[in-house]
């Protein structure tokens, strides 16, 4: 990888969360909050929280009986909550932006739905796939995306993951939480491009791309050649597509950062124009 560094940065981290601890689901009694209530409510619903105002969405499908329906309503009622019946069946796929999970623990967010000829496969953050061989879609690790097929990190972080699951669906899409955007390619960045990040802790936030080329200082090592933008991140993050929304074009995926989105940060990402060429494969 060519290295031409305009900017290195001591106090960043790389946006791996770390493993969960496994508890029971309470069962959401009256007056619970509303992640009380969306771990305890029936399958059929999908949870969203707007980041700008925090204001919950419930999005019911058709499995989702009337009678649970009304009693949903009613125990959101004093959260303020919007509670609606939304078509169809939600069904398990994986597009970019959307939860991976590490075997042994930890979690990242897939970058980009990539193949070489009729073998598919996933790109994330090298961090993250250094981690664990096998990924999954689902905490409890009984759901199997697939398997490695490299990693990269320090120098580079980008990793990749070949599919090995023929249950789930991988669309070339960029889940925006909720709905998604198509991806059409991938497009080079530019220093004041408008551009949006999709990531499984803190989902889409947008801003622009403000330095080209950047050296951050993990502790792990350095990597180098990166994209520099104002948008905000958090762990569990990594891994996730830098796009332009207007386009459905990736730029990079998500290598890490400082700061939070509470009170705002920096974020860097690899190119994703790089990785596809390491690996030998496409945007499909």
């Amino acid at each position: 990888m060519c290295r031409f560094p305009l900017l290195t940065l001591l106090l960043a981290i790389p946006l791996l969360a770390p493993p969960a601890v496994a508890h029971a689901a309470p069962a959401g009694p009256p007056g619970a909050s509303v992640e009380v209530l969306a771990a305890a409510a029936p399958a059929g619903t999908a949870w969203t929280v707007d980041p700008a105002t925090g204001r919950t969405t419930v999005a019911a499908d058709d499995t989702v009986s009337d009678r649970e329906l009304a009693a949903l309503r009613a125990r959101l009622a004093a959260t303020g909550a919007v509670v609606r019946r939304e078509p169809g069946r939600l069904s398990t796929l994986i597009a970019g932006g959307q939860t991976i999970y590490a075997a042994g623990g930890g979690r990242c967010s897939l970058g980009a739905n990539v193949r070489s000829g009729s073998t598919y496969y996933f790109v994330t953050a090298g961090h993250c796939t250094t981690i664990a061989a096998t990924w999954y879609a689902n905490s409890a690790g009984t759901s199997v995306l697939g398997s490695r097929a490299g990693t990269s990190f320090p120098g580079n972080d980008y990793g990749i993951v070949r599919y090995t699951s023929t249950t789930i669906a991988h669309p070339s899409a960029v889940y925006t939480y909720p709905g998604t955007v198509t991806v059409t390619g991938t497009a080079p960045p530019v220093v004041g491009m408008a551009v949006c990040r999709s990531g499984s802790t803190t989902g889409v936030r947008c801003g622009s791309i403000t330095g080209l080329n950047a050296t951050v200082n993990y502790a792990e090592g350095s990597v180098s050649g990166l994209i520099r933008t104002n948008i905000c991140a958090e762990p569990g993050d990594s891994g996730g597509p830098l796009y332009v929304a207007a386009t459905g074009k990736i730029v990079g995926i998500l290598s890490g950062g400082s700061g939070n989105c509470t009170t705002g940060g920096t974020t860097y990402y690899q190119p994703i124009n790089e990785i596809l060429a390491a690996y030998g494969v496409t945007i499909p």
